[in-house]
């Protein structure tokens, strides 16, 4: 499996951006995909974003759509998620994965996680 970790997570007032990190510890697989997950407590995790890792194909929850942009960077095996005009409702500890490419927004099919990082927006 391959090992990742997050950073870039933070408190924000509502309306301001914060861009998160996740390194992979190995070359990704040009079949695998990086994906974003949140959990707010008492709530399923719950699909961000994602993006292909050969051909940078991106995919997002409507929830997030036009105010968030995941990318990544071969090279340094990192991928980002890119959240502007965050609001209360998007606080939650946002995790990073990796898995088979094919646009699955279900955490079960992805088998390496990061430890997660928290994002806190206040109102």
């Amino acid at each position: 499996q391959v090992q990742l970790e997050e950073t870039g997570g933070g408190l924000v007032q509502a309306g301001g951006s914060l861009r998160l990190s996740c390194v992979a510890s190995e070359h990704f697989f040009r079949s695998y995909a990086m994906v974003w997950f949140r959990q707010a407590p008492g709530k399923e995790r719950e699909f961000v974003a994602g993006i292909g890792w050969s051909d940078g194909s991106t995919y997002y929850a409507d929830s997030v759509k036009g105010r968030f942009t995941t990318s990544r960077d071969s090279v340094r095996h990192t991928g980002y998620l890119q959240m502007n005009n965050l609001k209360p409702e998007d606080t939650a500890v946002y995790y990073c994965a990796a898995g088979q490419h094919g646009y699955s927004r279900f955490w079960g099919d992805f088998a390496s996680w990061g430890q997660g990082t928290q994002v806190t927006v206040s109102s």
